[in-house]
């Protein structure tokens, strides 16, 4: 144990006024986080969401029939997170096939979709982090093992299943030097990395930061997210109004995109008539979203949802629907991955799993998956129009480039499954 390690474990052990005042802090923290989301309801569609999912949640986990047999608990912060975990689940599931699943979102973008997921028996939003609420919960559920995906700590909960002796995991989780974990005023957060039995993690500079401050039941198991992405490229559906509009010709496919994304690509698009067929699938799919997508096309434009649309025509193809996405990259021999220009890119796992070169906007520094593509040749990055324009150019013209870049892509996510069988062995029963 190093100097700086032997300081923050014994800031950590003694100094019990601050921590007891950073928890008071921590308690007002949650409720003055609850009364804001009910102030915002009535103006914010994702806070109503939230306030009305957890609306009577007490009297509805009242009637809950847990019964006898084993449980176990997933909790994932959002529908990212939750494709993190799902793999696990479905593993569980295929080995203890008995075994009951307590599934719990914390925002509304991830319950809202999955809510009526089948591979779950049990699943609801989760209640706020306070002592009285931990206790409840476990009380009605009472977990035989709990996981939380990725970047979940919540301070009663972990604490709660700590005193419990309930086996507590967390996965797919990264570690970064700014977190508060590893700041010397993060005695409150290091606590809550104690309450863990095992933290799996994906990378080594996340095993090397965790040893640092003293926190040693570690792996390196990888990121589940691939095993799931090659589980949606294996069942994969074909989309017939899309190969209609394909009609057999290349195609670039643009998924989760902003309205800064779109910019770039139709300004792209609207430069050069050419027989390149566009698929642009916007993150966000409200009516007024999709007019300003077709609105911003110069070329013969179309939505999926129009029964009228002649598809073998249109340049571009908008789909206004959820749930595509996954599917619709395998008809790319080019993929640009929104969110780079505001707070983060999305999924470029989703394209890279089909062999097809990514293209993604400057804000992707927090993605390992992002910087490991671009380290492997995979993946490329563009800063502007004029980038975007250029390494357009350079793959259209030089299939090769492209046809190489998407190889490396394919074997960079070939090389990274498995991170669900590591974990796995540890939930069975």
């Amino acid at each position: 144990m190093n100097t700086f390690t032997e300081n923050l474990y014994l800031r950590d052990c003694f100094m019990n006024p601050l921590t007891h005042d950073i928890m008071t802090l921590y308690d007002i923290a949650i409720c003055a986080y609850g009364l804001a989301i009910r102030l915002a309801s009535p103006f914010n569609k994702k806070a109503a969401l939230w306030v009305k999912g957890r609306r009577s949640i007490w009297k509805r986990l009242a009637a809950v029939e847990r019964g006898n047999g084993r449980l176990v608990w997933f909790h994932a912060a959002s529908l990212g997170e939750f494709e993190q975990g799902r793999p696990v689940m479905e593993r569980l599931r295929e080995i203890e096939p008995h075994t009951r699943i307590l599934l719990t979102f914390f925002s509304p973008s991830g319950y809202e979709i999955r809510k009526n997921y089948p591979g779950a028996d049990y699943i609801c939003y989760l209640p706020l982090d306070t002592a009285a609420n931990a206790r409840r919960l476990l009380d009605i559920f009472r977990p035989d093992a709990a996981v939380f995906v990725k970047y979940e700590f919540w301070y009663h909960y972990l604490r709660e299943l700590h005193a419990r002796q309930i086996p507590t995991y967390l996965i797919s989780a990264i570690f970064r030097p700014s977190q508060p974990f590893f700041k010397r005023w993060g005695g409150f957060h290091r606590k809550m990395l104690g309450f863990f039995t095992r933290l799996y993690v994906q990378d080594e500079t996340s095993l090397r930061l965790l040893a640092g401050i003293g926190i040693d039941r570690v792996q390196q198991a990888g990121d589940t997210r691939f095993d799931r992405v090659a589980q949606i490229a294996k069942a994969a559906r074909d989309i017939p109004p899309v190969e209609k509009f394909c009609q057999g010709r290349p195609a670039v496919v643009c998924g989760s995109t902003w309205p800064a994304d779109e910019d770039i690509i139709t300004a792209y698009v609207n430069a050069h008539p050419d027989t390149r067929k566009w698929i642009i699938v916007p993150h966000e799919i409200g009516e007024n979203h999709i007019r300003e997508i077709l609105a911003k096309c110069r070329v013969p434009a179309v939505r999926y949802t129009d029964p009228q649309a002649d598809l073998p025509a249109a340049r571009v193809l908008v789909i206004d629907r959820v749930g595509f996405l996954s599917s619709v990259y395998r008809y790319g021999d080019i993929a640009y991955v929104g969110g780079g220009f505001g707070k983060g890119i999305h999924n470029t796992l989703e394209a890279a799993v089909y062999g097809t070169p990514v293209i993604f906007g400057p804000r992707h520094e927090k993605f390992k998956e992002a910087l490991d593509l671009l380290h492997c040749g995979g993946a490329f990055t563009i800063k502007n129009k004029e980038e975007f324009s250029s390494l357009v150019d350079s793959l259209l013209e030089n299939p090769t480039i492209a046809h190489t870049a998407g190889q490396n892509a394919l074997a960079y996510v070939h090389h990274q499954l498995g991170a669900t069988e590591a974990i796995i062995r540890q939930l069975v029963d």
